[in-house]
């Protein structure tokens, strides 16, 4: 029987955090397109397309291939934590890619984005947490980021296609989104501002993600579908500028942090750092055109081109450890000599 080549090695341990590189991508494309980049937007639209489809035929083999092992798996609770992370991070990942489908005009290609999304959600969104009262790295915010991602993708739809139903869905989600936030953070070891790998940034991400879900409600909204009355259009406004606050002040603080304990060790889950990066600038951009408050332009398009650099330093190491992966190492015989 053939030895599994070392790429294949590479990617099977990789795979399940790599939805989170995914999610940077696609949030870029959102965040361009907002920008008024609509070329580079396109570019990342594409790369997001490929890390997607690259997540949608890993999934699909694990499943095949798993059987008896897939059973024996699901029982260890460090395993089935991780997919369950993983699984939300795609779900997530599925939604943002809608967004930036229609924003580029393809709201059919959104709304059968949403499907698959909407469907897979419940089922990690439902599992039990497995280590008890253990306090929990960044991950934790997963169900957030997951919920707020489809309450994104639903106000989109709904300005896209004049659904009122789309809109009220998503409000519901975005309501359900920060109680999951509320949630993770109680379960956040807050010792990973000094100690996480990457993903500790998720604190901070979560709440920006559920910032331009609100602005993206706030958009929605038009004379013709008078989706909110007064009471209920202040309330979300209100929410949407406290939840951009907020993540702004993640921001800050978890930056202060990187330099006060420096982590310079390369980790995929620095890609869950880019996303939240990505996901601060399109936040501050959303709302700036949601609210028509032109200052937050300028600080919107600096964070977004931080998460571009950040992605591309991501990539680069990321393409680094792929060589590293697949280069042969020294054979050595085993004949006796």
């Amino acid at each position: 029987m053939p030895a599994p080549s070392s790429f294949a090695t590479w990617w099977e341990q990789r795979a399940p955090a790599a939805s989170a590189a995914a999610l940077a991508t696609c949030t870029l494309t959102v965040g361009l397109d907002l920008a008024g980049y609509e070329v580079l937007s396109r570019v990342f639209l594409g790369l997001g397309c490929a890390a997607w489809l690259m997540l949608a035929a890993d999934f699909t083999l694990r499943l095949l291939r798993a059987g008896a092992r897939w059973r024996v798996q699901v029982r260890m609770p460090s395993v089935l934590d991780s997919m369950a992370a993983a699984a939300l991070t795609t779900v997530a990942a599925t939604a943002v890619l809608g967004t930036g489908f229609s924003a580029a005009g393809s709201p059919s290609l959104a709304a059968t984005l949403l499907v698959p999304a909407v469907l897979l959600w419940p089922v990690p969104l439902a599992l039990p947490a497995q280590d008890g009262e253990r306090r929990r790295p960044g991950t934790v915010f997963a169900r957030c980021v997951a919920t707020q991602g489809l309450a994104v993708l639903g106000a989109a739809l709904a300005a896209a296609e004049s659904a009122a139903w789309l809109a009220h869905g998503a409000l519901v989600l975005f309501w359900l989104g920060l109680v999951l936030y509320v949630l993770a953070l109680a379960r956040f070891d807050v010792r990973q501002v000094a100690e996480g790998l990457g993903d500790h940034w998720l604190a901070g991400g979560a709440l920006a993600l559920s910032a331009l879900a609100g602005a993206q409600l706030l958009t929605a909204d038009s004379a013709r579908l008078y989706l909110w009355n007064d009471d209920a259009l202040g309330v979300l406004r209100t929410a949407t500028v406290t939840l951009l606050v907020l993540a702004l002040a993640w921001y800050a603080v978890l930056l202060a942090a990187e330099f006060v304990w420096p982590r310079p060790r390369t980790d995929i889950r620095r890609w869950a750092t880019v996303f939240t990066w990505a996901v601060s600038g399109v936040a501050a951009l959303a709302v700036a055109a949601a609210l028509d408050v032109g200052w937050l332009d300028g600080p919107g398009e600096a964070l977004l081109w931080v998460a571009v650099a950040g992605w591309l330093c991501a990539a680069a190491r990321a393409v680094t450890a792929v060589r590293a992966g697949v280069r042969p190492g020294p054979v050595r015989s085993r004949a006796r000599r």
